[in-house]
């Protein structure tokens, strides 16, 4: 069964192309040419370059020039003939013109004050002191702290209630850190017994590679204590880089890395590192350019239960069980060394 538009087509069949094509003039074979060559001109993601063949008949007149184009078109603005006004401009203003509305001044009565008669007669009759230590009695300040109630000194250095402002003490700029990065490296790599505190915190222009010489630095260091990163713009591959010296390092007990930008997957391999690490007490890591998430969190509390060394640890949980694990933990922690202690001394 043919379809509708089939027998629409039957006609064409016998059609000869080669004759149509020859009573076809010039201008119209030109025409023909381009519909053929269009691409896609409804095709609204490809460029106009690519849509239609470039129909332009013009010589290019050169290079692109801001002042001659703009030029050119004050030029043409200029000589465009302006459109006639079918009424013209006279100037005539008309209607009324607008005046805003004057409201009257309200006008305050003042009320006369009628005062008992021995009130009246206290009152005249009282001195000018007298006066004034009555309106710092009723806490009319404004009135009693005036310049006339101070020259006649009858309250001057007896009102302690009266506000006064306080002058601002000026706050000094911290000092930049004066820690020399490059003999501090030298001196770490040397192992020397005088260096047991390293603080690199807030020196915001120490090189990445340079952070990672110190992490590779301390796997072999034996006498360093103390080391801080604070504020230092450190990420995940220094972290990493100190997760693998954790799990060789025996020497350290101090690590501060807090104000960094260390996320979750740099924090976990320090995580992991701990715990085959006995000897750090102290690790701070709060206040990293993003949040650790609840993953992390867990794997801390985890850590910390199993981990009986570390003594403080310096993170703002923001889930309430890893926050309580955590605490526990460190409290045990610090329960298990006072024992230590007191069966060293043998109390």
């Amino acid at each position: 069964m043919a379809l509708p538009f089939k027998k629409d087509l039957e006609k064409y069949k016998d059609i000869d192309e080669d004759e149509l094509l020859g009573k076809l003039s010039e201008e119209e074979l030109k025409q023909l040419e381009t519909t053929l060559e269009e691409l896609d001109p409804e095709h609204a993601l490809l460029p106009a370059g690519y849509r239609q063949k470039n129909q332009t008949v013009k010589s290019p007149t050169g290079p692109f020039d801001r002042d001659q184009l703009l030029g050119y078109l004050e030029k043409e603005a200029l000589e465009y003939k302006d459109r006639e006004d079918f009424v013209p401009f006279t100037g005539e203003r008309k209607g009324k013109l607008w005046l805003p509305k004057h409201k009257p001044m309200e006008q305050r009565i003042e009320e006369k004050v009628i005062l008992d008669p021995e009130l009246e007669e206290a009152l005249t009759s009282a001195s000018d002191n007298e006066l004034c230590d009555l309106a710092a009695i009723l806490g009319m300040h404004t009135l009693s702290n005036t310049h006339y109630c101070d020259s006649i000194g009858g309250i001057k250095g007896r009102l302690n209630n009266v506000v006064k402002g306080e002058k601002v003490k000026p706050v000094m700029d911290e000092p930049p850190n004066p820690t020399n990065v490059e003999e501090s490296l030298q001196r770490i790599k040397a192992n020397d017994p005088g260096l047991v505190e390293v603080n690199l915190n807030n020196i915001k222009n120490i090189p990445i590679p340079t952070l990672k010489d110190f992490a590779e630095a301390l796997k072999k260091n034996s006498h360093l204590k103390k080391f801080s990163l604070a504020a230092t713009r450190s990420n995940d591959p220094i972290a990493v880089g100190l997760a693998d010296m954790l799990r060789v390092n025996t020497a350290l007990r101090s690590l501060n890395i807090e104000s960094n930008f260390v996320t979750g997957v740099g924090m976990q391999s320090i995580i992991d590192a701990l715990k085959e690490n006995d000897t750090l007490m102290e690790l701070k890591i709060d206040n990293q350019r993003q949040q650790l998430g609840a993953t992390v969190e867990m794997e801390i509390a985890q850590m910390l239960e199993t981990n009986i060394s570390i003594l403080k640890f310096g993170y703002q949980f923001m889930q309430q069980g890893p926050r309580a694990r955590a605490a526990a933990a460190i409290t045990k922690n610090n329960d298990l060394l006072r024992k230590k202690r007191i069966e060293r001394d043998g109390y």
